[in-house]
């Protein structure tokens, strides 16, 4: 309950400590902490698991955020990375899950050392810490750069939000200029992630052969269009600058036409750090780079328990319950999947005894 609450729920340990005080059952934070730092040494065969699990799929997702860490006196901005395998998009039967790791810093050495055994697909956003991933020659083997529309369908919507233009002007401030070539560009991606929709889920051929089919026009055509209209634009224009983001990584963006495993966008590894985002509002910061380790841990496998649509705190407390007499040679039993798994085999056995 504690690491749920902490982690999951984004309850710091000492508003736990204040609520069992209410309730008659007095704690203290360092014995919280304790537990917390115990627990996380004893589920780390576990993580490593995951890790493995992970880190041996065909296409990654990719993003980190900031965190704030306590140091001598201030915070200092640490980050939490994580690498997200979700293969359910095209079909794949592997079970998703979600990895962390945490850094004092956000220096291009990190996901280098996260990722220095992968070789597959990567979809991230652009930031140039990835870039040495992409080089050719690369050992043990090629990394190849999938980019998020969805992140260049962001730059050109700032520029063409009707919606937010139209508030500004009834709380009486100055309406936004609405770009029409943004609005046009935002017209023209989302008809890719129309198409989208209708094929999630299908398999990495069927996927590839839609895309050949209806996709591929279209994508020629805004690589067209956009090239034409970049010409007429200053450097420095807003929406040259939404086209050059696009333009400079044209072979990763266009990628995803002869590839029917990589997704046009990068939302799997979003939606795994909203939950940091969220409870940096109430943890405000981790007290050392130790604690920020122990989230990195943690959320791993909280993450990875939700995305396999387990019930973390269940799930922590059973596992806490049998880890310890648990043959080593059956402990992917215990990870998420699998733990939901046995319990449908053991009910239904039961009924079957019954």
């Amino acid at each position: 309950m504690i690491l749920f609450e902490k982690f999951g729920q984004h309850q710091p340990l000492n508003r736990q400590c204040e609520r069992f005080a209410r309730e008659g059952v007095a704690v203290s934070l360092s014995t919280l902490a304790d537990q917390v730092g115990t627990c996380a040494g004893v589920l780390k065969p576990l993580y490593s698991l995951i890790e493995a699990h992970v880190l041996a799929a065909e296409r990654l997702h990719g993003d980190d955020t900031t965190v704030p860490v306590l140091a001598k006196g201030k915070t200092i901005t640490g980050r939490l990375w994580t690498y997200v395998r979700d293969d359910r998009p095209f079909g794949g039967p592997a079970p998703p899950a979600a990895v962390f790791y945490y850094s004092r810093d956000r220096t291009g050495e990190h996901p280098q050392r996260h990722l220095h055994t992968y070789a597959g697909i990567f979809q991230a956003d652009a930031y140039g810490g990835y870039n040495q991933l992409y080089e050719q020659g690369r050992q043990p083997g090629l990394v190849l750069e999938a980019a998020c529309w969805v992140h260049a369908r962001r730059r050109f919507f700032v520029l063409a939000d009707l919606a937010a233009s139209a508030r500004r002007k009834a709380q009486g401030k100055t309406s936004s200029v609405i770009s029409p070539i943004a609005l046009e560009a935002v017209r023209r991606i989302d008809a890719l992630f129309d198409i989208e929709r209708q094929i999630n889920g299908q398999d990495a051929g069927q996927r590839r052969a839609v895309r050949q089919e209806l996709s591929a026009p279209l994508v020629a055509e805004l690589e067209a269009w956009m090239r034409r209209e970049r010409a007429r634009l200053s450097r420095h224009h807003d929406v040259a600058q939404a086209m050059d983001y696009m333009l400079k990584r044209w072979v990763a963006f266009a990628r995803f036409l002869d590839d029917g495993r990589i997704c046009l966008s990068n939302n799997a590894a979003e939606r795994a750090v909203r939950g940091i985002a969220l409870g940096r509002r109430a943890w405000l910061f981790a007290g050392s780079d130790r604690g920020g380790e122990r989230a990195a841990f943690m959320y791993s496998l909280i993450v990875s328990a939700k995305m396999n649509n387990i019930d973390p705190q269940a799930w922590l407390a059973d596992v806490l319950q049998r880890l310890a007499d648990h043959p080593a040679f059956r402990l992917h039993e215990l990870l998420p999947w699998n733990w939901r798994a046995s319990g449908r085999q053991t009910a239904r056995g039961e009924t079957r005894a019954a």
